[in-house]
């Protein structure tokens, strides 16, 4: 049943938001609610049904949308994979963290198109699980860390199995299970639910899970036949697919077949929205639903053919920020507590999910971390902000030599020498982002804005 807004205040009264209200009655500590965080690689917020998208199925994601809230407008601060986990996970930008791009352990043929390791520094980072850790939570996390130290993550998990940097996360993976090397059969994100579910079972206090899924490979190998006979008839025509673009860069080899490509990733897809069913369904036989949050995103976004163009920042060479690259979805489902098939108009970005859940389980934001985010949670719940304290629709982005500033109508990209032009993008008038008005004397208000903008948001959050 959707709430009205007297049924949900009456609820919120009853319930507060940090307790449960049956402890608070018997004198017991408030209780906290658990955490399941699912996060995708290469999902742009343009591919799921709740957002629009009319040929991907994605059943299970409508639904986890049905029963919480859906922000329309999240944004990653860097389409690249490593960078934008990183982030999400402490909440400080790629300049604070250090991790600027993808990390990989192959040797680099061109260095501003990845990263080989993080930097020392990074062990020292404060991560969400190093902040519930301390206070009682289980922490686990499975799936693609790529954040350094894949064998020991580290970081407040004392549960992990990740997937060795390299690997094609497609089929039969070697996993790593708490730094011991395992062979596993079956397609790799069925293998990790696996064992998130097993996780789900075994715990008895408030836990955090992060389930962090690879990008599917382009050979579409793993991908059980079912997913793939979903699609063998498709041709997306509302995709808007254009020819390759001579600018195509990463993944340009998928363009040689558009359709046939898409088929495989949409496949992919799907396979991916049956591991978020599956785990709410754990979540539910552990009788957990009422006292979990549970929080879907991506960490990257993807073109599939729009635009001329496959993967994510480095799908065009120079790189770019198109909205297909930044824009992710992001689902927060918490019953009783968020209003169910709400959409949220507010931008928002993958560095305010840790201020939000500091927020909801009660625990203050590191004082020396100088985050740039801010709890959502307000607004999640459809409370009104405190007064004279509006939601300012703003949204930063970095990747190597760009920088970008948006609100909710205009978009500014500046480059530096040798990375193309900067760009000015009317996104009322040009939601494609076909028109660049950089040069256009009618645009220059826009550009001393957002540029003011940029540079302030770059002095406050430089360390």
């Amino acid at each position: 049943m959707n709430w009205t807004r007297r049924s949900f205040l009456a609820s919120a009264a009853a319930a507060p938001l940090l307790a449960g209200a049956s402890n608070g009655e018997k004198g017991l500590p408030p209780a906290r609610p658990n955490f399941v965080l699912i996060v995708a690689e290469d999902l742009a917020a343009w591919m799921v049904g709740c957002y629009g998208n009319l040929e991907i199925k994605t059943p299970n994601l409508d639904k986890l949308a049905s029963t919480g809230a859906r922000f329309i407008n999240n944004f990653v601060c860097t389409p690249a994979s490593s960078a934008s986990l990183a982030t999400l996970l402490t909440g400080r930008i790629p300049r604070q963290h250090g991790i600027a791009d993808f990390l990989t352990s192959t040797p680099l043929k061109n260095p501003e198109r990845g990263q080989s390791a993080p930097p020392a520094s990074f062990a020292n980072e404060v991560l969400l699980s190093d902040l519930l850790s301390p206070v009682g939570y289980h922490c686990g996390f499975l799936g693609r860390w790529n954040l350094g130290n894949d064998e020991h993550p580290g970081h407040g998990f004392s549960e992990t199995v990740t997937l060795p940097s390299g690997d094609p996360a497609g089929v039969n993976p070697a996993l790593l299970v708490n730094g011991q090397q395992t062979q596993e059969s079956g397609s790799t994100p069925e293998v990790l639910t696996r064992h998130a579910t097993t996780f789900i079972d075994r715990q008895n206090g408030p836990f955090l899970l992060v389930v962090s899924y690879p990008a599917a490979p382009a050979s579409g190998d793993g991908i059980p036949s079912k997913y793939l006979d979903l699609y063998k008839t498709s041709g997306f025509q509302t995709f808007g697919i254009q020819p390759a673009s001579p600018a195509a860069l990463d993944g340009k080899e998928m363009l040689a077949n558009t359709v046939a490509s898409i088929r495989k990733a949409a496949a992919a897809i799907s396979l991916l929205d049956d591991q978020v069913g599956a785990l709410q369904k754990a979540i539910i036989r552990k009788g957990s639903f009422e006292n979990t949050v549970f929080v879907f995103t991506s960490v990257t976004g993807q073109f599939l053919g729009r635009r001329g163009l496959w993967g994510s920042g480095y799908a065009s060479n120079p790189p770019n920020l198109f909205e297909e690259s930044i824009h992710t979805p992001l689902i927060v489902s918490w019953p009783g507590r968020i209003p169910t098939g709400a959409s949220r108009p507010e931008m928002v970005s993958a560095a305010d999910f840790v201020p939000t859940a500091c927020d909801i389980v009660g625990v203050s934001v590191p004082s020396d971390r100088n985050l740039s985010g801010r709890s959502y949670l307000t607004v999640a719940s459809g409370k009104p902000l405190p007064k004279r304290q509006p939601w300012k629709d703003l949204a930063f982005g970095e990747l190597r030599g760009i920088e970008m500033a948006r609100d909710n109508r205009f978009k500014l990209l500046l480059r530096e020498e040798g990375q193309g032009a900067s760009e000015i993008y009317d996104l009322r008038k040009d939601p494609n982002e076909r028109i660049n008005q950089f040069e256009n004397q009618e645009y220059v208000d826009v550009h001393s804005r957002l540029e003011a903008e940029l540079r302030a948001w770059h002095e406050k959050y430089a360390s």
